[in-house]
């Protein structure tokens, strides 16, 4: 696990692996480059096995080189400059008018992130191949799209993205219904936090008559319910999800009767022309809709708390053992698969091999993919509106500029990246937020130097 301090991926990881009951058949490598969080993470583990009684070994490391040795599979959850990188990527564009909610996959949040961490990944792809070269390589980081490209262009290594984004909107969606958490299942195409889900199926039986059902009840008040929305999140305590909670994936889900995926907080970030100066439905990207300053500080809040936890003599919160929804939650279930050739059926980030006719073949797509023994076989994906046809390959078009730019470290293709990205069209103006966002995170951008 490269990233180990993660706050709360490794958490629900171990506590599934030892919920599973098979200490037995594991060992853990826990990588941070951090000493002070990696010793943090390494006595929460221990507490959770103690706790359960489970006895896994379990070695914590800085250099992931002295455990990779013989690995059978490899979880990446880093973050290149970590949760100061991140707020820099938002700060910087909003200086320019730019807004984002997320900053981590598009725009030039996303991009300037991709220029952080593929030389990073790369790094960790090359130890990989030359030291455990059957394992199954696995990626949590962001941006996942451009990440995966880049690690599949550059060393030709079969890593797999993968993401809770649609299992979690499967849980959206049936609360959105009023139906039992678990019974709603999708198929779909797209990239990841943009994933069109052509299919929905209550209980095996088509689900989409019941969706437009549902949003044609709660359409005679949806311009009064919007306009009284104050902090604009996708968790409101106590209540079942609304249509205008995502006005913007709810109407294109009117329209298309396909649903974006991630909803209005990532699907947003792909139609900058749809949202300029980032104003939505009356409120400000990032600020009131769906604010990122107070997620990057909840990080700061949860790393506080697993520290204090760590070292504390108090017996573990119960929540430690809890199935929380999370970017782990289906990880072990496809290790499972694979092991056992159980050919079950998951959403992952693989190439293009013809499962997506229409788009470009090996760009990286977020699609059902069945794992079988021995890897993945992806599934033939449905057609897709020509419009959103349209809108997925221009963004892999410039997906793939941001990863040229940042294997190489050109300025121009990084130039270019942030123009075809679309949230921005004059160049002396991106040049300008290229040169800002480059400086800011100078210390992390060895191929810039």
């Amino acid at each position: 696990m490269i990233g180990a301090g993660s706050t709360v991926f490794t958490q629900r990881l171990v506590a599934d692996i030892i919920l599973a009951g098979e200490a037995d058949r594991w060992e853990l490598a826990l990588v941070d480059i951090d000493p002070v969080t990696l010793n943090a993470v390494e006595k929460l583990v221990a507490k959770m096995m103690q706790a359960k009684g489970a006895d896994i070994p379990v070695t914590a490391a800085t250099d992931r080189r002295t455990v990779l040795a013989g690995a059978n599979y490899v979880v990446t959850t880093i973050a290149v400059g970590g949760r100061m990188g991140w707020q820099r990527d938002i700060e910087i564009p909003r200086a320019y008018g730019i807004f984002q909610p997320v900053g981590d996959t598009a725009l030039p949040g996303g991009i300037s992130r991709a220029m952080r961490m593929i030389p990073q990944m790369i790094a960790i792809a090359r130890d990989v191949a030359e030291l455990c070269p059957d394992a199954v390589f696995f990626n949590y980081s962001n941006p996942m799209t451009a990440i995966c490209r880049a690690i599949r262009k550059e060393t030709g290594i079969p890593v797999i993205g993968l993401c809770h984004g649609v299992h979690h909107v499967e849980g959206v969606i049936a609360r959105f219904l009023g139906v039992e958490e678990g019974s709603i299942a999708s198929f779909g195409i797209g990239l990841n936090h943009l994933t069109f889900l052509t299919r929905l199926s209550h209980n095996g039986v088509d689900a989409r008559a019941m969706v437009h059902a549902k949003l044609l009840e709660q359409k005679a008040g949806l311009s009064e319910e919007i306009a009284e929305k104050g902090v604009w999140t996708n968790i409101v305590e106590g209540r079942a999800p609304r249509y205008a909670d995502d006005p913007f994936s709810w109407e294109m889900f009117e329209k298309f009767s396909v649903f974006p995926c991630a909803m209005d907080r990532h699907a947003v970030e792909f139609y900058p022309e749809r949202f300029p100066g980032g104003d939505y439905f009356g409120q400000k990207l990032g600020r009131q809709a769906f604010p990122i300053d107070e997620r990057i500080a909840l990080g700061d809040q949860w790393f506080d708390e697993m520290l204090a936890i760590a070292h504390s003599n108090e017996p573990l919160p119960p929540v430690y053992y809890e199935n929380v929804p999370g970017e782990s939650e289906q990880l072990l279930e496809i290790i499972h698969s694979l092991q056992r050739d159980e050919r079950k059926l998951f959403s992952v980030n693989l190439p293009n091999q013809g499962q997506a006719p229409y788009l470009s073949r090996n760009a990286i797509l977020e699609c059902n993919a069945v794992a079988v023994g021995g890897g993945f076989a992806a599934v033939m994906a449905d057609d897709l509106p020509s419009e959103l046809i349209a809108k997925l390959q221009l963004k892999i078009d410039s997906i793939e500029i941001t990863v040229d730019a940042a294997l190489t470290g050109s300025r121009e293709l990084m130039l270019e990246a942030l123009l075809a990205d679309g949230a921005i069209s004059d160049p002396d103006t991106a040049r300008s937020l290229r040169d800002d966002l480059i400086d800011a995170h100078r210390a992390h951008l060895p191929q810039f130097a």
